[in-house]
């Protein structure tokens, strides 16, 4: 018998685990580590999953991926005879950069955390849906037995976890294609090529995984990054970082939030323009 979302106790001791989490935040950050995972910009300079540079099986990986970051995220065990368990009950954990799912065939008439990234609209949402064969489309699916979830259980059947939710945007990704050319050339020098990139992103947030892309090959671009505030100053501009307790007031005191492997370059006002 087919068990509506509100009749599945299962799923609804699932619903009331997850209620102690933020869940968009944490599958956002998840999402976003797993996209870097893939990119893996410290070593190919990469910055955009959608680049020709990134092979259509490497997006495709970010699913595979995704699923350790969330088990990390929610401190959730790997175990059988899924991918976890959550409340005592076996859940999967599934993610699409397409349209639809592939759920295997152990884990048909189970209860799946499915979530569908759309990276061209930087944004992602997930349901909490019992995969029952009967809502799975017709036939024997791929060669190793998944099948996809139709349209139809997805809108009326499953349970949302959160609505469209955006996704961090990686700073390089709003830079011209020709300073982007600049910033990722073999030369000039890191510095100079820093002190290039934060001008062009003035305001806007560094994140470390950023700098590593930049630097990408490079020895040590972190130390690099801190030797340029005498270049920036030049323009009248201050860089920040999130490690000071002192440097997030200041950038706060400019509605920007920062993290401690955060960045930003910023006009301040006389007085206030130093550096840790």
């Amino acid at each position: 018998m087919l068990l509506a979302p509100g009749e599945d106790t299962d799923a609804q001791a699932v619903l009331e685990w997850l209620r102690a989490f933020d869940v968009a935040g944490l599958y956002t950050r998840a999402i976003a580590n797993a996209i870097d995972y893939v990119l893996d910009g410290a070593r190919t300079g990469r910055y955009d999953l959608l680049s020709p540079a990134v092979h259509p099986g490497e997006r495709a990986s970010v699913g595979a991926k995704l699923e350790y970051e969330v088990l990390r995220s929610f401190s959730l065990p790997k175990e059988p005879p899924l991918d976890t368990t959550i409340a005592k009950v076996p859940v999967d954990i599934k993610a699409t950069v397409g349209a639809n799912w592939a759920i295997p065939s152990e884990a048909h008439c189970q209860l799946c955390i499915c979530t569908q990234v759309q990276l061209k609209h930087g944004r992602h949402r997930s349901w909490l849906v019992r995969a029952h064969r009967s809502w799975l489309y017709r036939g024997k699916g791929n060669k190793d037995g998944k099948r996809g979830l139709a349209v139809d259980a997805r809108e009326q059947w499953s349970i949302p976890l959160y609505d469209w939710t955006p996704l961090p945007v990686n700073p390089l990704t709003l830079l011209t294609e020709e300073q982007a050319a600049r910033i990722m050339a073999k030369r000039p020098g890191q510095e100079h090529r820093f002190a290039m990139m934060f001008r062009y992103l003035e305001g806007h947030v560094i994140p470390r995984s950023v700098i590593s892309t930049v630097g990408a090959g490079r020895l040590d671009p972190l130390r690099r990054a801190r030797n340029i505030r005498k270049h920036l100053a030049k323009d009248g501009l201050t860089l920040l970082c999130g490690k000071w307790r002192d440097q997030q007031d200041l950038a706060a005191a400019h509605k920007i939030a920062l993290g401690a492997e955060d960045w930003v370059a910023l006009r301040l006002e006389e007085g206030h323009a130093h550096g840790g």
